[in-house]
């Protein structure tokens, strides 16, 4: 007989279904059981509610906790163990923004003086036009992150150590493929240079490797100083061109509602358009390598139409974005594009080689400097890819270059499309 059968006795339903049948009872009863910790605060920031899950992570009881500042129970630390200013903890991230934030990792001071790593997931509860309060859920991936951590690690190692005897390989082909080296025949040349091919792949893919690895625990090299990104864009319009008309499509240089079609006539003069100053701080060399992998992804992809790339922006961001004409991706696999060695399965990425690792490590370099990338995309039509980036205002700007900069500028973007 199930739970929720009904079983007669003397006429009087159970104590369980007599209690099922109040609302705040089922509720009280779901978020009890659940195994993740879920706390509800209210817009004065006190906690109301507090599951057990949530007390046996932070180490505070329920009844301890209800009736709090949120502040006094998740205590958010640093790499240092001192408390985070309090615009950077992600409940007060919802509170000013209003938008949710999802798989955020921070590190939780316990009740008992012990650091954890959690993953919070804090949803905001509208009361109108305003925050009304803030349901969080978060769980503990310390343990998770030690065996990420492992991971990364053999995978950096194996990486650098496996990089230097392909590189070997490849010089060697390389030079039995000079024709004033050796001489080889007709034959034999097919068989080199298709095994030249395989191992410049291969070394491509334990170089990704190892930056994916070193963007998954912060050691990427990264050199941030103020970009004008307008200026950046137009100049990687004009070296992009090439491999969008080498393969017979047109590329468009948009700067807000005016663009451009460029080919491989048009002069760099051609091009120009006047546009605002979009400042941002990043380092350049990285925003180029994010820029030019979207665009080449878009060129590989596309076999007929246009590729197009644009940027504009508002007071709080810069938007960049790449356009393609191409086959566009499922709807379900958008969710997956950004994960690692993930490669929408169909005909052309059969045919495209790749390491399935570009748009993860792209996806990691634009949130070091607090931006946001995603992709929009109907199948059959295309896709576009979109990068947001904290704007910086001319004041800001200039004083920042006048100031020799040691430590990462503390900024923030809502990721809100332009």
């Amino acid at each position: 007989m199930g739970l929720f059968n009904r079983k007669k006795t003397d006429n009087n339903d159970s104590a369980l279904i007599s209690q099922l049948k109040s609302e705040q009872a089922k509720t009280s009863i779901i978020i009890n059981a659940i195994i993740d910790g879920v706390f509800l605060i209210d817009e004065k920031g006190v906690i109301h509610i507090f599951n057990p899950a949530a007390a046996r992570i932070s180490g505070w009881l329920s009844e301890e906790a209800i009736g709090l500042d949120y502040r006094s129970v998740i205590k958010i630390v640093d790499e240092k163990g001192e408390a985070l200013q309090p615009g950077m903890h992600p409940i007060n991230k919802v509170f000013k923004s209003g938008e949710p934030q999802t798989g955020v990792r921070a590190s939780l001071l316990t009740k008992t003086g012990t650091t954890i790593l959690l993953e919070f997931s804090v949803s905001p509860l509208m009361d109108g036009s305003k925050v009304g309060g803030v349901i969080a859920v978060f769980r503990d991936v310390s343990e998770k992150h030690t065996e990420e951590q492992r991971r990364a690690d053999f995978i950096s190692t194996a990486s650098h150590e496996m990089r230097t005897p392909v590189a070997a390989i490849e010089g060697y082909l390389a030079l039995a493929l000079n024709e004033n080296v050796s001489k080889i025949d007709p034959k034999a040349r097919s068989f080199l240079e298709k095994a030249h091919s395989s191992t410049q792949h291969l070394g491509q893919l334990f170089q990704d490797l190892l930056t994916s690895a070193k963007a998954e625990d912060g050691r990427l090299t990264n050199h941030p100083q103020v970009v004008e990104l307008g200026e950046l864009t137009e100049k990687l319009a004009d070296s992009l061109k090439f491999a969008a008309t080498k393969k017979g499509l047109k590329m468009e240089y948009v700067v807000g509602s005016q663009s451009a079609i460029i080919d491989a006539t048009v002069t760099q003069a051609g091009m120009k358009t006047l546009r605002p100053l979009y400042y941002v701080y990043a380092d350049p060399d990285r925003l180029q390598e994010v820029i030019t992998n979207l665009f080449d992804n878009a060129v590989k992809y596309t076999e007929s139409g246009a590729v197009r790339l644009g940027i504009t922006g508002n007071d709080h961001n810069v938007q960049v974005h790449v356009a393609d004409t191409g086959p566009g991706i499922p709807v379900e696999d958008i969710p997956h594009l950004f994960q690692k060695f993930y490669r929408v399965d169909n005909s052309a990425t059969r045919t495209i080689g790749g390491t399935g690792l570009g748009l993860f490590i792209c996806k990691k370099i634009i949130e070091l400097y607090q931006g946001k990338l995603w992709v929009e995309s109907v199948v059959g039509k295309g896709s576009t890819f979109y990068i947001n980036l904290p704007r910086l205002n001319n004041d800001r700007a200039e004083a920042l270059k006048a100031t020799t900069i040691t430590s990462p500028l503390d900024v923030s973007a809502n990721g809100a499309k332009l």
